[in-house]
């Protein structure tokens, strides 16, 4: 039967490192104490992505969690699940949100993320799954102005800081870094040419089957900024600590290697 004989501080790691009486003592030891000093020191950070709409954040925030083995979270679906749950109880009336019944309905909005069978991840509106429903342009057109209200953002804000405060995740939005996780240790401000993300905008509701001009979802997209970039609460900002990517000439796999380049460098 083996037992611990003796233990050491190791002066690199500050892991206490045990031998053991026995054959396979010493084997023990080279055979783990490599995982155990790898998972010292990479530490678990947060990685906030914050950019304008259809610039490929969500994009690159999953590659770069499932890269580091870190939770994903895609803080646009959540405004986008309040935004179809005030449409389906008409709160919205040509475009202006009823703001005072948002705000006596907000504590029976549920929202969670749910993954498939192939690990793709989905809203829950109170229970249902409704991933496609909100990437429509219905939900599109009025989201922003929904994240407007003051009420709103305190909702999810605190939802999102309570679903990261442990680290080891990667979540996109337009305030990530500003207000949600200003500490965050990894800051990246996604951008790109409007023409651009319009195409791209435009290339994703054809594949799904949703239709809509390339001049509608530009439109769109330049509405949205506007309204993003000039809210009182929360504007969408470039922090002064973060890291900028302009990705309009860069495909998945470039963006994703600069932005892992810098996580690794906050990691060590």
């Amino acid at each position: 039967m083996l037992h611990k004989e003796r233990s050491v501080l190791d002066g690199d790691s500050n892991l206490k490192i045990h031998f053991f009486k026995g054959d396979f003592g010493p084997l023990f030891y080279c055979l783990y104490f490599p995982y155990f000093r790898e998972m010292h020191s990479s530490k678990k950070i947060t990685i906030a992505v914050d950019g304008f709409s259809s610039c490929g954040k969500s994009t690159l925030a999953k590659a770069l969690a499932k890269e580091l083995s870190y939770t994903f979270i895609d803080s646009g679906a959540m405004y986008r699940g309040i935004a179809l749950y005030c449409l389906r109880h008409k709160f919205i009336e040509d475009g202006t949100p009823n703001e005072e019944a948002i705000n006596a309905t907000l504590d029976s909005i549920q929202l969670s993320f749910g993954h498939t069978a192939t690990g793709e991840q989905f809203l829950c509106l109170n229970g249902e799954n409704v991933e496609q429903e909100i990437r429509k342009p219905q939900v599109a057109s009025i989201v922003s102005t929904i994240a407007t209200l003051q009420a709103v953002r305190e909702k999810l804000v605190n939802e999102q800081r309570e679903m990261g405060k442990n680290g080891g995740i990667v979540m996109d939005g337009r305030d990530i870094g500003s207000v949600v996780f200003p500490k965050a240790e990894l800051k990246l401000f996604i951008t790109a040419d409007p023409n651009v993300r319009a195409q791209r905008r435009y290339d994703e509701l054809q594949s799904k089957g949703i239709k809509s001009t390339l001049e509608e979802v530009k439109k769109n997209l330049l509405e949205r900024d506007h309204i993003d970039s000039t809210r009182t609460i929360s504007p969408l900002i470039q922090t002064d600590d973060a890291v900028i990517i302009d990705n309009s000439n860069l495909n998945r796999e470039e963006q994703l290697k600069l932005a892992l380049e810098h996580a690794k460098e906050r990691m060590s």
